[in-house]
């Protein structure tokens, strides 16, 4: 069951990352996610955005800030 909530969360978290784009609005990250994972609550895609986050972090640091507020504000929505 957990395997499965992770698996889960890295597919959303992979659709957050593909989809964000700077100044983008939380509202319409949301949207555009549930399009995909229809099943996403508000507080899964904060946590997949803050995955997103953590996992860009290494690889792609000039995309984390725009992630980073992503997450911050989808958060303060929730």
């Amino acid at each position: 069951m957990r395997e499965k909530r992770l698996r889960d969360l890295e597919k959303i978290a992979e659709t957050v990352r593909s989809l964000a784009t700077p100044g983008m609005e939380p509202k319409a990250l949301i949207a555009a996610v549930r399009e995909r994972h229809p099943e996403a609550s508000k507080k899964r895609i904060a946590q997949a955005a803050f995955l997103s986050v953590i996992l860009s972090a290494e690889h792609e640091p000039e995309e984390v800030q725009a992630l980073h507020d992503l997450a911050m504000e989808t958060r303060d929505d929730s």
